[in-house]
């Protein structure tokens, strides 16, 4: 038991292979989905699986939009899946497989797919892992594994998601097909879009603020341009008192 790794374990961690700052708005996000994966990663129940990869991918991109250096995107994502001692690179490419995989079907289709009722080419490995889930009475559900459900669905049919009796319906197909609780499902996808939209609306206050420094910046520059190009043209002014009080106090 001692050797279980703790949250401040994986924190530590985390900050010593992601040394650069983390915008505040974003540092909440990151750490509660670093809590998350740790909780799941030390749970005897929990297995990996691509449908959870696909949701811990979807929510790390969809919560981080917008953030700045984009370059460093990458480096955290990277840094938050080795501090739970998983590979980043695995996660990427099982989330890329199985959502390309989701593109090419209806929401039928892959419904009776997950269900086993179908079979396609090439999948069989996925799938395998898939019927797993729905026969493992110890599956450790999440939420994370919750939003890659949603992801498959949205990518399958993104019009069809948007409408709530035709979510709600396919949501319990695959509720019924994977053995998971109905309402659980459709409380934490509910909770995943609220904070989307939250995040969202953070995000666009936090460009209106920006916006109007910007502006407010580019006001006070206006002065001093406007004293200093008048002294271009009138040489015999340029050294005398009035330009220096005007020039300090711009």
């Amino acid at each position: 038991m001692n050797n279980v790794r703790t949250v401040s374990d994986t924190k530590r961690a985390f900050y010593s292979l992601h040394t650069r700052p983390i915008n505040t708005i974003y540092r909440r996000v990151i750490e509660e989905l670093m809590v998350e994966m740790h909780l799941l990663s030390v749970n005897v129940d929990f297995s990996y699986n691509p449908i959870y990869a696909l949701g811990v991918f979807t929510a790390f991109e969809r919560f981080m939009q917008g953030y700045q250096p984009a370059r460093d995107e990458a480096p955290i994502f990277n840094a938050l899946c080795q501090s739970v001692e998983s590979d980043p690179q695995q996660y990427r490419q099982d989330a890329e497989r199985i959502a390309a995989f989701a593109k090419s079907l209806s929401i039928q289709d892959l419904i009776a797919w997950v269900s086993g009722s179908t079979q396609i080419d090439g999948t069989s490995d996925l799938q395998s892992q898939v019927r797993a889930i729905a026969n493992n009475p110890s599956f450790k559900y999440s939420r994370l594994f919750a939003i890659g459900v949603f992801t498959l669905l949205e990518l399958a049919d993104a019009e069809l998601v948007k409408d709530e009796k035709q979510r709600m319906e396919a949501l319990k197909q695959i509720s019924a097909a994977l053995h998971l609780s109905e309402d659980k499902l459709q409380k934490d996808l509910d909770l995943y879009r609220s904070n989307l939209e939250k995040m969202a609306q953070a995000l666009t206050v936090m460009a209106d603020v920006l916006s109007a420094e910007r502006k407010k910046r580019q006001q006070r520059s206006q002065p001093q341009g406007a004293a200093v190009a008048p002294n271009a043209d009138e040489p015999s002014q340029a050294s005398g008192p009035p330009q220096d009080k005007a020039s300090s106090g711009s």
